[in-house]
C-alpha cells in the first residue's frame, strides 16, 4: 500500500464557515498561497454556490494556485456542481467534492428520502461532476453514525459511478479511534472495488479525538486526511493539520507514512490563520502554542540543557519557530530588515520592503528596540492594508482621564473628501468610534465584538485590536496594530470600513449585471 498520505486542507471552507465574520477575497487568497507554500496537496477553497462572494473567491484562488489541486464543495445537486465547475474551470488542476448524508438520522430526518433514493442521488451527482473533471471526491456525510452495511453499499456505488476519492467523515465527532479505524478497516475488507479510489477521512473534534481518529483511519488504510490549520472549524473544530502532520513525521519509523508538508512553514501558517481568522491559539496547543516548546519545571530545564531530546520529541526549528534573539533599532538599515525577514522564512516577493521598513522606523522611534515578533507583526499588518483603500486615517486626537469626559477628534479621508468629527464616549476608543460613525453617517452598522491583544512582551508591546462589525446583516472583521490602543482601535475600524466599502461595490456590480446595465 502507498505510504504517502495526501493532506487535504479545508481551512477556507469548513474552517472559514465557522468564523464570527467572513474573510475577504484577499484574505482567503493570502491563506491559499500560504497553504500552497506549506505543501498542501488539495486546497478546498470554498462552497461556490453558497454566495457570489464565495464563488468569486474560489475562482480567484483557482486562478492563482499552481502547485496544489484546488477543490470546491457541492451538495449532490446539479446547480451546486455546475457552480463548482464554472468557478474552478480557470485552474490548472481542480477537484469537485460532492456529498450527501448517509446516516439513518440524516436520511430520515433531514433528507426524508429512502436509502435507495439517496444512493441514486449520489451516483447522479458523481456522474454529473465527471462532466467537468475526472478528479471527483464523494463524501458520505455522518459516516461515523452510518450502518456499516449501507456505508459499504454507498462507497461501492460511488466508486463505480466514477469517484476517485471517497471521504468517510466523522461529521459530529462521535466515534472513538478503535471504532473509527474499524469502520475504515471494514470498508477495505468488504467493498470489492475499494482499490479503485483513495479513501479519505474528515474528523471533527467534538470529543477531542479528531487527530486520534484520523490517525487510526490512516493506520487502517486511508490515504487522505482532511484537516485545517490550528484545527479551526465547526463547533469544536476539525483535525488539526499541524498535529496530524507532525505525528506522522515524528513517528515515521513506526507508522511508515509520509506527507509532502514542509513542516518548517507550519508556525508561519498557524500565525497567519490565527491573525486573519481572529482566533487566538491557546498557549498549550500542541505544536504551535506559545508553550509548546517551553519548559517551566526545574528538572525539565536541567534535562533540556543537558540534552534537548530529553524532554523535546521535536525541535522548534522543525516547525519554523525561531528564538527571539535579535533586536533592531532605528539605526538598522533596509538590508538588515530584509536579511532578518529572510532568516524568519519570508521570501523577498512576500513583502514590500519599503512599506515594512517605513513602519519599522516609526515603531523603532516609539519603542527603541524592535524584536522578531514585532517585525512579523508589522509584516502581517502591512500585508493587510487595502491597496486601493477608500477610507484612511489622517488625524486622531483623544483625551481621557479621571473626572474627564473622554472625547476624540478624528479626520478620515473618504475618497476625495476629508471629514473631521469630534465626539464623546464611555472611553477614548468609544469616543473615537462615535466620531467615525458620525463622520460616515454609519448609524446602520453595529460593533459586535472588540478584542485587545498584545503582540510581543513587556509594557511597550504592540497593541492589536480585532474588531467585528455587523452591516447589512453581514459581519466584517478588521485588525489594527499600533503602540497606542486608541490608534490600534481606530485602524481596525478603518480596515472594517474598507471591507464594507468593497462589499458594497461587489453588490452594486452584481445588481447592475442582473439589471443588464
Amino acid at each position: 500500500m502507498n505510504d504517502r498520505v495526501i493532506i487535504f486542507d479545508t481551512t477556507l471552507r469548513d474552517g472559514e464557515q465557522a468564523l464570527p465574520a467572513s474573510l475577504s477575497e484577499r484574505e482567503k487568497l493570502q491563506i491559499a498561497l500560504m497553504l500552497e507554500r506549506l505543501g498542501v496537496d488539495v486546497i478546498e477553497a470554498g462552497f461556490p454556490v453558497s454566495s457570489p462572494g464565495d464563488f468569486k473567491s474560489v475562482q480567484l484562488i483557482a486562478r492563482e494556485i499552481k502547485n496544489a489541486t484546488v477543490c470546491g464543495l457541492s451538495r449532490a445537486l446539479e446547480k451546486d456542481i455546475d457552480a463548482c465547475g464554472e468557478a474552478l474551470s480557470v485552474a490548472d488542476n481542480f477537484r469537485i467534492h460532492t456529498f450527501i448524508a448517509t446516516s439513518d438520522i440524516h436520511v430520515d430526518t433531514k433528507l426524508r428520502k429512502s436509502q435507495d433514493e439517496v444512493v441514486e442521488m449520489a451516483v447522479h451527482a458523481i456522474k454529473h461532476a465527471r462532466r467537468y473533471t475526472s478528479d471527483v471526491e464523494f463524501s458520505c456525510e455522518d459516516a461515523g453514525r452510518t450502518h456499516i452495511d449501507y456505508l459499504c453499499r454507498m462507497v461501492e456505488a460511488a466508486i463505480h459511478a466514477g469517484a476517485t476519492t471517497v471521504n468517510i467523515p466523522d461529521t459530529v465527532g462521535y466515534t472513538i479511534p478503535s471504532e473509527f479505524g474499524g469502520i475504515v478497516d471494514a470498508l477495505f475488507n468488504r467493498v470489492p472495488n475499494i482499490d479503485k479510489a483513495i479513501i479519505s477521512v474528515h474528523c471533527h473534534n467534538d470529543l477531542g479525538l479528531a487527530v486520534a481518529n484520523s490517525l487510526a483511519a490512516v493506520q487502517a488504510g486511508a490515504r487522505q486526511v482532511e484537516c485545517t490549520v490550528n484545527g479551526v472549524g465547526e463547533r469544536a473544530g476539525n483535525c488539526s493539520l499541524e498535529e496530524i502532520v507532525m505525528t506522522l513525521k515524528t513517528r515515521e519509523q513506526l507508522l511508515k507514512l509520509q506527507t509532502g508538508i514542509k513542516t518548517n512553514e507550519i508556525s508561519k501558517a498557524s500565525k497567519l490563520v490565527s491573525q486573519l481568522c481572529n482566533m487566538p491559539v491557546q498557549a498549550n496547543k500542541a505544536i504551535v502554542g506559545a508553550n509548546a516548546f517551553s519548559h517551566s519545571s526545574g528538572i525539565h530545564q536541567d534535562g533540556v540543557l543537558k540534552g534537548q531530546n530529553t524532554y523535546e520529541i521535536m525541535t522548534p526549528e522543525s516547525v519554523g519557530i525561531n528564538k527571539n534573539v535579535l533586536n533592531l533599532t532605528s539605526r538598522s538599515g533596509r538590508h538588515v530588515i530584509k536579511h532578518r525577514l529572510g532568516e524568519l522564512g519570508y521570501k523577498d516577493d512576500e513583502f514590500d520592503l519599503d512599506a515594512v521598513y517605513a513602519s519599522f522606523l516609526r515603531l523603532a522611534d516609539k519603542k527603541g528596540q524592535v524584536f522578531d515578533y514585532d517585525l512579523e507583526a508589522l509584516l502581517f499588518f502591512n500585508q493587510q492594508k487595502h491597496e486601493d483603500a477608500f477610507y484612511s486615517l489622517t488625524y486622531l486626537h483623544a483625551t481621557s482621564g479621571q473626572n474627564i469626559i473622554p472625547s476624540a477628534t478624528v479626520t478620515i479621508q473618504a475618497g476625495n473628501r476629508s471629514i473631521t468629527q469630534t465626539s464623546i464616549g464611555n472611553g477614548p476608543v468609544d469616543a473615537a468610534y462615535n466620531a467615525i460613525i458620525a463622520a460616515i453617517d454609519g448609524d446602520d452598522l453595529e460593533i459586535v465584538d472588540f478584542k485587545l491583544d498584545s503582540k510581543g512582551e513587556g509594557a511597550d508591546a504592540l497593541a492589536q485590536v480585532s474588531l467585528i462589525v455587523e452591516y447589512k446583516h453581514r459581519r466584517f472583521n478588521g485588525i489594527g496594530l499600533a503602540t497606542d490602543i486608541v490608534e490600534a482601535g481606530v485602524k481596525a475600524f478603518i480596515f472594517v470600513l474598507n471591507n464594507m466599502y468593497l462589499a458594497d461595490q461587489i453588490d452594486q456590480q452584481k445588481q447592475e449585471k442582473i439589471a443588464g446595465v
